[in-house]
C-alpha cells in the first residue's frame, strides 16, 4: 500500500452560461448558497452563487415570503410579476430582462434571476438621458409591461453595450401606472423596428404566451396588457405621461 494518500480527481471547470438556454438551466437546477443581501431594496433581495457541476455564475434571489404588503398589488404576486416581465422580454427579442425563473430556494419559492454586472465607468445619471436604442426599447416595453417603478438604478448597462432593466415586481397594474425616468421619447413616433415587434407580440399575447402569462397574472391583467399593446400600435407613438399618475419615480435612482 502506498503511504502517499491518492491525489483526489479534479471534477470540471466550472464556467459562467454562454448563452439564455444555459443559464435557463442554471438558474433553474442549480445549488444557491447566499452570500448577501441588498439592503437598499424595499422588497427582501438576496444575492449569492448558484452552481450545477459545470456551470457557474452569480444571482439574485427574491423569495415570496420576503415580498413587503402593497396597497395595490395583491400579495405574493411579485415574483409571478417579475417572470412575466421576462417571458415579455424574451418574446420581444430585446433582451431587457437578464435570464428569470421561478423556483423554490433556500427561503422557499421566489424570483431567481441571473445577475448582471453593469458597466461601472457609466455615469448613469448622464446615461438615462441619452438617445441610445437600448433605452428607447426599454421605455416601450415599460409601456407594454405598465412599469409603475423604472429608476435609474434599475437599468443596467454593460459593457458591450448591452442594457438590461431589473425590479419588474410592479408591473402589469390594470390601472395606468406607468412611472419612469424614460419620458425623452414621449409622443414621437415608433420607429419601424418597434412597430414589427409589437406587431409580433400582440399576436403571441392572443398565443402561447398568454397561456404562459396566466400561469402569472389574471385574466385581466393579461387583457389589459394586450390592449397596451394595441394602443401603441393604434398611435404609432412613445406614451405620453397621464397627469393621473406621478410621471417619475420618487427616488429617481
Amino acid at each position: 500500500m502506498s503511504e502517499h494518500p491518492a491525489e483526489p480527481v479534479a471534477g470540471p471547470e466550472l464556467r459562467p452560461p454562454l448563452d439564455d438556454a444555459e443559464a435557463a438551466l442554471l438558474l433553474s437546477e442549480g445549488e444557491i448558497d447566499l452570500e448577501g443581501r441588498l439592503l437598499d431594496a424595499s422588497n427582501v433581495t438576496l444575492v449569492g452563487a448558484i452552481r450545477t457541476d459545470t456551470l457557474a455564475a452569480e444571482c439574485v434571489y427574491k423569495p415570496v415570503a420576503g415580498e413587503r404588503p402593497l396597497w395595490d398589488f395583491p400579495d405574493g404576486t411579485l415574483a409571478g410579476r417579475e417572470i412575466s416581465a421576462y417571458l415579455v422580454s424574451e418574446t420581444t427579442g430585446w433582451g431587457v430582462v437578464p435570464p428569470t425563473v421561478l423556483r423554490d430556494g433556500p427561503f422557499g419559492p421566489g424570483m431567481v434571476q441571473l445577475w448582471v454586472d453593469g458597466d461601472e465607468h457609466v455615469d448613469l445619471a448622464a446615461f438615462v438621458r441619452r438617445d441610445h436604442a437600448g433605452l428607447r426599447r426599454m421605455a416601450i416595453f415599460d409601456a407594454v409591461v405598465n412599469n409603475a417603478d423604472r429608476k435609474g438604478g434599475h437599468i443596467i448597462p454593460t459593457s458591450d453595450g448591452h442594457v438590461y432593466g431589473v425590479d419588474h415586481g410592479i408591473c402589469f397594474s390594470v390601472d395606468p401606472k406607468l412611472r419612469t425616468l424614460l419620458w425623452r421619447w414621449a409622443g414621437t413616433p415608433l420607429p419601424d423596428e418597434a412597430v414589427a415587434v409589437l406587431e409580433r407580440l400582440a399576436d403571441e399575447l392572443r398565443g402561447d404566451l398568454g397561456e404562459q402569462l396566466h400561469e402569472h397574472l389574471t385574466r385581466t391583467e393579461v387583457r389589459c396588457t394586450q390592449r397596451r399593446v394595441a394602443e401603441l400600435l393604434r398611435t404609432g407613438r412613445h406614451p405620453e405621461p397621464s397627469g393621473e399618475w406621478p410621471a417619475l419615480p420618487w427616488p429617481p435612482f
